[in-house]
């Protein structure tokens, strides 16, 4: 196994960068422009394709062959998105640590003859959560949903410090499943589970709340908990990033909570990804402004289309 971060081996240039994205559903994803915008302003060769397992009439067990043909056709990684994710654990070659320890990998790099595994959602929440929320506590967090996202927050909030996280999800059984995980990992940190009792104390005594299921997404309206709960300083994080502004981020910062977009980890996802790939530093920001004018784009098509 690698080391941890997104620094670690990365492999050198190459002259052009041929990437795509395998998932299912994933035709409107922002990715590509993401990376060829920043590839662009970095003056490098840089080419992102998509790989949607739904138009391609393909299965998620055929993600391996997938893979293979990329390496044959000269692919220089690819991105890995739902459902195969966990998929992948067992085709790579090379793990690198963190990955392990999240049981799921969305990044392959191509190195010669050998595939190595990265997991740079985790990364890419860490680095929003940092810059989006400069001086706020994550000494006791509370996460709402313990699915995919929920593992790389968790991963994240316990890797920058936190003292305490309490999980809820609606399947219990997947609570208790990545408590044990981030116990295994962070023996010296609290991680509890919570029953639907139990969840509004908890929110009451939070520094912060990290919302990761799909309520908020346009076609699941709502708010997962009542704020009403939070106190004064605690800060509200939600994953979903269409829209940006959900219901959840608009009301909380309207009562003045510190709030995090889930355009943060989209695009500290993206920008740890793209320097594992490349070996150069992408700028953030930029690519933060860049991602904004897409969604800002893409929501004013909605508008007027009549929808949102």
């Amino acid at each position: 196994m690698t080391g941890h971060g997104a620094d670690a081996s990365a492999p050198p240039s190459p002259d052009r960068y041929l990437v795509g994205l395998i998932g299912e559903g994933i035709t409107a994803s922002l990715t590509p422009a993401l990376h060829e915008g920043e590839a662009r302003a970095l003056g490098l060769d840089y080419e992102y394709r998509i790989f949607d397992l739904l138009e391609l009439g393909r299965p998620a067990g055929d993600v391996g062959a997938l893979l293979a043909d990329a390496r044959s056709a000269g692919f220089t990684a690819m991105n890995i998105t739902h459902p195969c994710k966990q998929l992948v654990l067992d085709l790579v070659d090379e793990l690198e640590t963190d990955a392990a320890h999240l049981r799921a990998v969305n990044l392959v790099v191509f190195d010669g003859g050998r595939l190595r595994g990265y997991n740079t959602d985790w990364l890419g929440y860490r680095d929003g959560l940092v810059a989006g929320l400069p001086g706020a506590s994550f000494r006791r967090g509370g996460q709402i949903g313990c699915g995919g996202a929920g593992a790389a927050t968790a991963y994240a909030l316990l890797s920058e410090g936190a003292e305490r996280l309490d999980l809820f999800d609606a399947d219990p059984r997947r609570a208790d499943e990545l408590a044990a995980r981030m116990r295994s990992r962070f023996p010296t940190q609290v991680v509890t589970t919570l029953s639907p009792q139990q969840l509004p104390p908890a929110i009451a005594g939070a520094s912060g709340i990290v919302h990761a299921t799909p309520m908020g997404m346009l076609h699941h309206p709502g708010v997962a908990f009542d704020l009403d709960l939070l106190p004064p300083e605690a800060w509200v994080s939600d994953v979903v990033y269409r829209p940006l502004e959900t219901e959840l981020i608009r009301e909380a910062a309207r009562r003045g909570h510190p709030v995090l977009d889930g355009g943060r980890m989209a695009v500290g996802q993206a920008c740890a990804s793209l320097q594992i790939i490349t070996g150069i530093q992408p700028d953030r920001d930029r690519m933060q402004r860049h991602f904004r004018g897409l969604i800002s784009a893409e929501e004013r098509s909605d508008t007027g289309k009549g929808g949102r």
